[in-house]
């Protein structure tokens, strides 16, 4: 018995200095990878602004590096590369008296948007969502305060932040909020991707923004088209501003002008869908 017991304390201590032994030396990979773990707990909570480095040769842009792990948590800024595929999104923070006219022309061109709205223009603006809605855009999640999400480490309140916007669009339309969410000011983390994962939505970044939200710096119509037009790319996922005049003005020209390149603008639906099924003809209105 005693026996057994030396052989056992013996084997135990063996074991505990030849772990040390491959934490210190740093050999073995897996070792490397839990020390980064135990001593780097913050590491998933870092906080990045997202960024893109445009191109003018019709190419798609390069993200930063932090873009290698959108896939595992199910985030996108950009399409398919070898499809002419425009998807257009509009960050609606409040009213500005610029939305009706937007809708005439996305109602003239029979194309789809996405509005990625805050529970301030839920809450202000129902008789607008309802129209989205009814001609066919998907209103989608952008947050109860416009908060860096990177910044909401506890779970709960993260979900609250999408949650209540949730429930303000469902008192408004009796449906069920499209499961896409952009983050305010484009801060994350991996935790934040992780938790909006988790939160059954998927991530919508961008690949195309241009400086368009000062209201009293305004670009003229030649920059923005300048900008708009050099920066096409197939896949592209725009992102522009409703609040910004300039480019109320020139949606019509706009689209025109990506029609005539070959380009189809699609919904976000189709976006996602296509990762699973390269039949899926999910937009919700047919652009032809």
């Amino acid at each position: 018995m005693n026996n057994n017991t030396n052989i056992k304390n013996s084997f135990f201590i063996i074991t505990i200095f030849v772990l040390a032994g491959f934490l210190i030396s740093g050999e073995f990979g897996i070792f490397d990878k839990l020390k980064t773990q135990i001593f780097n707990p913050n590491s998933q909570t870092k906080e990045y602004n997202w960024y893109f480095n445009p191109r003018n040769d019709g190419k798609q842009p390069t993200p930063i590096k932090e873009a290698s792990f959108f896939n595992k948590y199910g985030a996108y800024y950009v399409g398919d590369p070898k499809e002419k595929v425009i998807y257009l999104t509009f960050d609606a923070g409040y009213e500005s008296g610029n939305t009706e006219k937007l809708l005439d022309t996305l109602k003239k061109h029979k194309v789809p948007a996405a509005f990625f709205v805050v529970d301030h223009y839920l809450k202000t603006n129902p008789d607008m969502v309802k129209r989205m809605v009814d001609e066919g855009h998907l209103v989608c999640n952008h947050s109860k305060r416009h908060p860096s999400m990177a910044s909401i480490t506890d779970f709960e309140k993260f979900k609250e932040e999408i949650n209540s916007v949730e429930e303000s669009y469902k008192e408004i339309t009796g449906k069920d909020m499209p499961k896409f969410f952009r983050p305010p000011m484009g801060k994350f983390s991996e935790l934040s991707l992780k938790y909006t994962q988790d939160l059954g939505y998927n991530t919508i970044f961008w690949s195309f923004a241009y400086v368009d939200w000062y209201e009293d710096k305004q670009p003229s119509h030649e920059e923005a088209k300048e900008k708009i037009f050099s920066r096409t790319h197939p896949g592209a996922i725009v992102l522009l501003h409703p609040n910004s005049t300039t480019n109320t003005e020139i949606l019509d020209e706009v689209i025109t002008h990506w029609k005539k390149e070959g380009y189809t603008l699609k919904s976000l639906a189709y976006l996602t869908n296509k990762k699973t099924s390269d039949k899926s003809k999910t937009q919700i209105l047919d652009n032809k």
